[in-house]
Order: structure tokens, then sequence, then C-alpha cells
């Protein structure tokens, strides 16, 4: 079988990989593809595919905007890390859907749902209509987890255990409630766009908070302002003038 991956995190990537070469070693990955612009790229020059696997959030966009420029001659299997509401609407509109992380177990039985019933080829385009007017109807399905490498395995972070994130020589690291710190490897630009806006707040170009683990606010000097949380950050956490005001009114919301 000849598969090809669309997920920009790679972490996430190399876990569906070995998941794959592990159920089924004659499986053959033809491409991992991390944007909506290589996916386009890739699909109107290669349609060898027999399955492909397509996260919803790219880094360039929303992965139905591939469906906008060119057709894929082969059935998708979309990997979400949605809440409940959007995976109703994935099976109201009969796609096969596989929760972020995904389970090796729940990846096995889709692998043969997908041998027994042979769903034909190509993505409904009605379907694909039809789930992008549910999702717009919705509110937005924020970032419930993260994968992250720990020591030798790959382990699933939730969201609600992050206390902040934060920026060191270029890599962005969580700290977690319970003083935990883990590599996330994205832009903190990206992250601060998955997660929802009422519960985490942008600081300052280094720093992303969680409302909880903010105890306390200090006056600094030109109307800056100091944050502390907990766990407790080395470093001066400082708000700028500029911003000071959007983020106090945050706080009150």
């Amino acid at each position: 079988m000849k598969v090809v991956i669309v997920e920009d995190e790679l972490a996430a990537s190399e876990n569906l990989v070995y998941m794959l070469k592990n159920l089924e070693d004659t499986i053959e990955v033809l491409a991992v593809l991390d944007s909506v612009k290589t996916s386009v790229e890739y699909f109107s020059k290669n349609q060898g595919a027999d399955l492909v696997f397509m996260d919803i959030h790219l880094a360039d966009g929303l992965s139905f905007e591939i469906f906008d420029a060119i057709k894929i001659d082969a059935p998708i299997i979309f990997t979400t890390a949605y809440d409940q509401y959007a995976l109703k609407a994935f099976k109201l509109n009969s796609i096969d859907y596989l929760l972020k992380p995904i389970d090796e177990d729940e990846l096995e039985e889709s692998l043969i749902q997908f041998k027994e019933q042979k769903k034909g080829k190509g993505l409904i385009t009605n379907q694909v209509e039809g789930l992008l007017h549910l999702l717009k109807d919705q509110k937005k399905g924020y970032k419930s987890m993260y994968l992250v490498h720990h020591r030798d395995e790959l382990i699933p972070l939730k969201t609600e255990k992050i206390a902040y994130l934060y920026i060191d020589n270029g890599i962005v690291k969580a700290v977690t409630k319970d003083k935990q710190t883990y590599i996330i490897e994205q832009k903190l630009e990206d992250i601060e766009n998955d997660l929802d806006p009422g519960i985490f707040y942008r600081l300052n170009r280094q720093f992303i908070v969680q409302r909880d683990a903010i105890s306390g606010i200090k006056q600094y000097f030109n109307g800056k302002l100091i944050v502390n949380v907990i766990p407790v950050y080395e470093e001066r956490v400082v708000v700028s003038k500029a911003k000071a005001a959007e983020f106090k009114n945050w706080m009150n919301n």
C-alpha cells in the first residue's frame, strides 16, 4: 500500500510513519508534506497514493484548501485534535478520522476498514464543502494537546496542563503546572494561533502564559508590567506599556 502523509508536526508525522510500518511492513510512504502549498504542488504531479492521511491544521492554513486547488484521487483519513463537536461533523459527512495523538489500535482498525470497504476514489466535493460549512458555524476547535518527546518516547501533552511557554535559544519550551518542561517543535506564533485566547495570552515575543498560572502583577517603570507566574520563571516577565491595557482587560474577562 502506498501512503502519503500531510502533517506539519514533525513528531506526529514520524510517529505515524513508525506505527504504519509496525502494523504493515509493506506500506510505502511516498511523501510527507507539511503545508497546503507543498501538498498542492505534490498532488498536481503525483496521484499514485492508495491512501492519504491528512491533518486539518497545517502551517499555512486548513488542509481543506488543498481541494480548492487540486483533485486528489485517493481516499482520505483525516487526523485531528478537535473536540467532540467537530468529530460529529466528520461522521455526518461520512469522512474517516483519527483523533490525535493517534492510537495504534485505532490506526489498525482504520486500515482494516479501508481494505474491506474500498471506499472508492477521491473525496466527494460536497463532503468537503459540508464539513467546511459546519466548522465555520462552530466555535474554532483549539488545540487540546501536543505530541512531545520525552526521553525515548512520544507522549501526549494536554494543553490544559501547560502553565506557560517560552523561547529558549530559539527553542519553544512548555512548562507544566507540575514543573515538567517539554520541547514543542513549532514556532511560538503558530502555537499562539492554536491555543484558546480566552485561556492563553501572549505577554511578549518570548512568552505565552495560561491564565491560572498568573500569581500576581506588579507595576514597572514607564507603564510596563511584571507578571509573576507559577511555577516560578527565573527571568523577569515584562509586558510592554503598549500592551499593558489590553492585558489587564484580558485578565478582567
